[in-house]
């Protein structure tokens, strides 16, 4: 069945599933999740135990999958994070699809969650297609505005060559980039992360595979998302300050 979706928004069972009186149980869950990954638990097995504990749906769990890591990921990721100042005179790498779906989610009123790691992240699916929304262009042009505050030397975007439609984005990127004067090259990958987790410099990126490979990142997509206010709030599952237990 083709897409057809004309926004990036919430699931129709979100305003339930993701509900302030469901936001307790989902923090217990990343912790407890977090806590089984730190102790080397199975990732699969650590979630449905934890999933099932928690009585959570297919959509909940994929929440506290995104939101959670291990303490040593948690700490290696931000001992890497760069502040977004120094993002100037440097050339900066886009992890392309990751940042522009969790904008368009986010201008479309979909559900953003604060991971462990301080990202943020979506709860949008690709699988293996993009499909331009009515948010696409507005999410660029919120992009291109807070990256000319930022003043990098240059940007090069980094989109996935096996993602039908890919061709087609580069073309509205470079057409964006080249009627607003942003120093941009937009360049179709055919395999993204590996060539991000290789990038001597800066990246922008929320993909925990990626940030666990990486060497500077920083969280731009966080930034954007807190400068432009909606009337869904972040749910925020980062257990700031939150000690996990130690393994017995």
């Amino acid at each position: 069945m083709p897409d057809k979706r004309k926004h990036r928004g919430p699931h129709p069972d979100d305003r339930t599933l993701f509900a302030p009186d469901q936001w307790a149980g989902l923090r217990g869950a990343v912790r407890d999740y977090s806590t089984l990954l730190t102790w080397g638990y199975a990732p699969a097995g650590a979630l449905k135990l934890v999933g099932d504990h928690f009585r959570l749906v297919r959509r909940q769990r994929l929440a506290v999958m995104r939101a959670a890591c291990g303490e040593p990921q948690r700490k290696s990721r931000r001992s890497r994070r760069i502040e977004l100042r120094q993002l100037a005179g440097q050339e900066v790498v886009i992890d392309g699809y990751n940042l522009l779906i969790t904008v368009e989610a986010h201008l479309a009123g979909g559900v953003i969650l604060r991971g462990r790691d301080g990202c943020l992240r979506d709860l949008a699916g690709m699988h293996g297609s993009y499909r331009r929304v009515e948010e696409t262009v507005p999410a660029l042009r919120r992009i291109g505005e807070a990256l000319a505050g930022l003043r990098p030397a240059s940007v090069h975007w980094l989109l996935d060559r096996p993602v039908s439609n890919s061709g087609r984005l580069k073309g509205m990127i470079e057409s964006l980039a080249a009627e607003h004067g942003w120093p941009w090259r937009v360049a179709l990958s055919e395999c993204t992360d590996h060539d991000l987790a290789a990038c001597q410099g800066p990246i922008v990126t929320s993909d925990s595979a990626v940030l666990d490979r990486c060497g500077p990142w920083c969280n731009l997509a966080a930034y954007i998302v807190e400068h432009c206010p909606r009337s869904e709030p972040i749910i925020d599952l980062s257990g700031e300050g939150d000690a996990l237990p130690e393994p017995h």
